[in-house]
């Protein structure tokens, strides 16, 4: 009838000779073994992605711990025991680091950067914290890259060495802090020489405040040199950079001012309550 469904053509030819004709017109093509290969890739860059996103976050987590640790320098009886051990504690982080750097032989690092960028900050304001209470000043990139520069364990080398490759060299491998890691890093440190300077006030010791004023003004100054011209990361930063600034010269104002007529074991809870009303008043936290 003239409702009826109109037939189509191909439907006179049998149903397993069509399938056999779908086969043939779509062959495996290099088309789509380069699609397979693609996939292939993706699949393993991913993959690759997803280790170093875990390795950075064991990073984190462990330099978190050391600067823990450091904080307890100025109230232990004995700071070089906290200094040894913050050092083993460096020294495992240094060795996730090297298994970052194993991840991106051959590949470049800026593919992988926003992965490890978050654990690489945060080794920089560990290993700048404690060069700072070893030395009063500030590691420069260029230490902190060196010791990231990593040979094969006696171990490995012992077992792959032989007789005859006495003169090969071992091999190494290296990663390097970028600038802008640095950088971000060193404003972090900020922050825990902001509360290095209250824990040191609650302990009596009055010279270090003045010296951690001084050293963040300096920081606070460089900071200012690059302004807006550098990374955004970068300049957001430089906001809590001065807020702490201000908390450590607020400390010293105290000190030199009402210091002699407030009692020591009174000046942290003086500095703290301060503390509080600076960050009310600038909506902080």
């Amino acid at each position: 009838g003239s409702g009826g469904f109109r037939k189509r053509k191909h439907d006179n030819f049998p149903h397993g000779q069509r399938r056999e004709e779908k086969e043939n017109v779509n062959p495996p093509s290099a088309l789509m073994s380069s699609f397979k290969s693609f996939q292939l890739e993706l699949d393993t860059r991913h993959d690759k992605y997803e280790r170093l996103v875990k390795l950075s976050r064991d990073i984190t987590i462990e330099s978190k711990r050391t600067i823990f640790l450091l904080h307890r320098f100025t109230s232990a009886p004995n700071g070089e025991e906290i200094l040894s051990e913050s050092e083993v504690k460096l020294d495992a982080v240094r060795r996730k680091i090297k298994q970052v750097a194993q991840e991106l032989i051959g590949e470049d690092m800026y593919q992988f950067h926003r992965a490890i960028s978050p654990g690489l900050q945060e080794y920089v304001e560990a290993v700048s914290f404690q060069y700072f209470i070893k030395t009063r000043s500030l590691i420069s990139v260029e230490e902190i890259n060196k010791q990231l520069i990593f040979t094969a364990d006696d171990r490995e080398e012992t077992t792959n060495t032989t007789s005859n490759s006495h003169d090969k060299q071992p091999p190494r491998w290296s990663l390097k802090v970028t600038p802008v890691d640095y950088l971000l890093g060193v404003a972090d440190l900020t922050g825990e020489l902001m509360r290095l300077c209250i824990s040191s006030v609650g302990n009596g010791d009055i010279d270090t405040p003045f010296e951690l004023s001084q050293f963040l003004r300096q920081i606070y100054d460089g900071f200012t040199f690059i302004g807006n011209t550098g990374p955004y990361e970068v300049s957001k930063k430089l906001y809590t950079l001065k807020q702490s600034l201000a908390k450590v010269e607020n400390a010293c104002y105290t000190l030199k001012v009402r210091g002699s007529e407030i009692p020591k074991h009174m000046l942290a809870d003086v500095f703290s309550t301060k503390t509080e009303m600076i960050d009310q008043e600038e909506g902080l936290p």
